[in-house]
């Protein structure tokens, strides 16, 4: 049996691998996403030993998608790859995590030191004896990038890092060569946490920012609150939720903000995207004397290409280490601190006259009796708000579905993961996986739900095996419609190269399954809960309806797999969709 390094004489040394691995477990990881490859295989050793577990994910780059999932629930997550071949797979993960905010530990095992300094002509190498290659092009989409060379600087080294990299909320890259694993290192240090707290604003800068702030908001007789997807990366939802409860001012959230507000509140409005919006919200919005815009990040598409109607003279903007006043800007002025001193000032906010919430309903209502005509996405979505349930965790791939939520209205304490800024293609299937991955370890029961076009699943669709061998509660929803219909609004409507494949969804279960498919009385024997997968196939209103009515399907026993084929007109898509596409293909026409 392996020794928990946690139980240690810390005093002791311990091998670097050890140090590592346990400055992770400290961290609040419990899972390592990654590959095994001969570079990074005697490290990999050591997981267990840390009370770790290793997810074991198909390739590389679906890791990397797991990995940001995973960190979105969790706070931050870790991910092993091989030198060369492994990490430059999951490149375009990490990139994805980058440009988002979000804080993943990359870990790569390299060959030896005294291999990289005598230029040996090495297996996953270019044959140019260039050892730093890979690691250079790494850096450009890491906040700190450290190899692990002297024992006496590692330990150093690894906690600046991970400082780094909850601080920043950017993933990090540790090379780890391999006659570094088992060098020793002090273990008294893993005594002492590492220090995670976030820089303090200089006193004099966050008063004058606050008292700046405070004379705009008593100034605004309309003022609103808009969320968007820094105040989630950066922590700040607390602050948040106190500042919307305490205001009461009307709430508003970006597409890339959706989940961070509770939509149960009576203040809160609906998700503004410019033009992509419910007309109700566009207009109070942009109606707005004043917009508190916390954790801004203006994409085409989180804006719905480029449509916002409001102005930066009556907006401040909070970001995690500025404050922009209209247009006078405050750096290294950390939002979280200037906002706890704006609730505590802000007294009874008199002069405000917010007038009427907007409903946000969909342009054409999901209520009423079901019929047998198709499932289109103005009647999908607000159906789906129904069905949802507190603290669900919905994932919406890159497409159709990532614009069909915003008019989706959310329980209390719903989660929401999708990647709109870098918009990956099959990101949410890898997404869901480490998703499920933190849920379990928060041991809520939690549903985790999946939304993604036939398109985008066949990029990634292997993770299903993992999902299924991990034993995860998923819902899989898988919209056909035989075409890429976000690439085919942009341009090449009837062009092939928007064509694919249909698959038969269904069938994957049974072949991703393998020795998953184990009869319950087997599972009992070895003193384990039965799994099971289960596969739907609707095509009708009234299909779905009775599907999300049943309740075989919508409380199904944990732990449970299921995948639904669900059918939609070829040339269907959301209207904020089509109105970003056209935007898009404007731009792109005009370059």
């Amino acid at each position: 049996m392996p020794t928990d390094i946690r139980t240690l004489e810390l005093k002791t040394p311990v091998d670097i691998a050890q140090y590592l691995f346990t400055r992770l477990y400290q961290l609040g990881i419990r899972s390592i996403q990654g590959v095994p490859g001969d570079y990074n295989l005697t490290a990999l050793d050591y997981i267990p030993k840390a009370g770790l577990k290793w997810v074991g994910n198909c390739n590389e780059l679906n890791a990397a998608y797991s990995a940001d999932g995973y960190a979105r629930i969790k706070g931050i997550s870790a991910l092993i790859t091989a030198f060369g071949v492994g990490e430059l797979s999951a490149i375009n993960g990490i990139a994805g995590a980058y440009s988002e905010h979000v804080p993943i530990v990359h870990i790569v095992g390299q060959p030896s030191t005294l291999s990289q300094r005598d230029h040996i002509l090495l297996h996953h190498t270019l044959g140019n004896g260039d050892f730093n290659v890979f690691s250079n092009m790494a850096a450009s989409v890491a906040c700190a990038s450290v190899k692990l060379t002297d024992p006496l600087e590692a330990p150093t080294l690894i906690d600046h890092a991970l400082r780094e990299c909850w601080i920043q909320s950017r993933p990090v890259y540790i090379a780890l060569p391999t006659d570094m694993v088992q060098k020793k290192v002090e273990g008294e240090r893993l005594q002492t946490p590492i220090d995670l707290t976030e820089p303090v604003n200089e006193e004099e800068k966050e008063e004058y920012v606050v008292d700046v702030v405070l004379r705009y908001l008593h100034a605004a007789k309309n003022p609103v609150i808009l969320v968007d997807a820094g105040a989630i990366r950066h922590r700040a939802l607390d602050v948040v939720h106190d500042l919307v409860e305490k205001s009461n001012l009307p709430t508003f959230v970006t597409p890339m903000g959706k989940g961070a507000v509770d939509e149960t509140l009576a203040n809160y409005g609906g998700v503004y995207a410019g033009d992509g919006s419910n007309e109700g919200v566009r207009e109070r919005v942009e109606a707005a004397d004043l917009i508190l815009s916390i954790g801004p990040l203006k994409s085409d598409f989180n804006t719905a290409g480029f449509t916002y109607r409001t102005s930066q003279l009556n907006t401040i903007d909070f970001d995690s280490d500025r404050v922009q006043v209209r247009y006078s800007q405050y750096p290294q002025v950390r939002m979280k601190g200037v906002l706890r001193k704006v609730i505590a000032r802000m007294g009874t906010l008199s002069n405000v006259h917010p007038g009427p919430i907007p409903t946000n309903k969909p342009t054409i209502s999901g209520t009423g009796t079901p019929t047998n005509s198709s499932i289109t996405h103005n009647w999908l979505w607000p159906a789906i708000g129904r069905w949802l349930r507190e603290k669900d965790i919905i994932i919406t791939d890159t497409g159709t579905a990532n614009f069909g939520i915003w008019e989706t209205r959310f329980p209390k304490d719903v989660t929401a993961i999708s990647q709109v800024l870098w918009g990956s293609i099959g990101y949410s299937v890898g997404a869901c996986l480490g998703a499920a991955l933190a849920a379990r370890e928060a041991g809520e029961n939690q549903r985790v739900i999946l939304f993604v076009g036939d398109g985008s699943f066949q990029m990634t669709a292997q993770e299903v095996s993992t999902m299924i061998r991990q034993g995860l509660n998923i819902v899989v929803f898988i919209i056909c419609n035989n075409r890429y219909t976000i690439e085919r609004y942009i341009h090449g409507w009837n062009a092939e190269y928007n064509d694919i494949q249909p698959w038969n969804h269904l069938d994957l279960v049974k072949a991703f399954s393998g020795e998953r498919g184990r009869t319950q009385a087997q599972a009992q024997v070895q003193g384990q809960q039965p799994f099971k997968t289960r596969t739907y196939q609707v095509r009708t209103r009234t299909e779905m309806e009775a599907l999300l009515s049943n309740p075989d399907f919508s409380s199904a026993p944990v732990p449970c797999f299921q995948l639904v084929e669900l059918y939609m007109p070829q040339d269907d898509a959301p209207a904020a969709l089509k109105l970003t596409a056209e935007a898009a293909a404007r731009r792109n026409a005009k370059a």
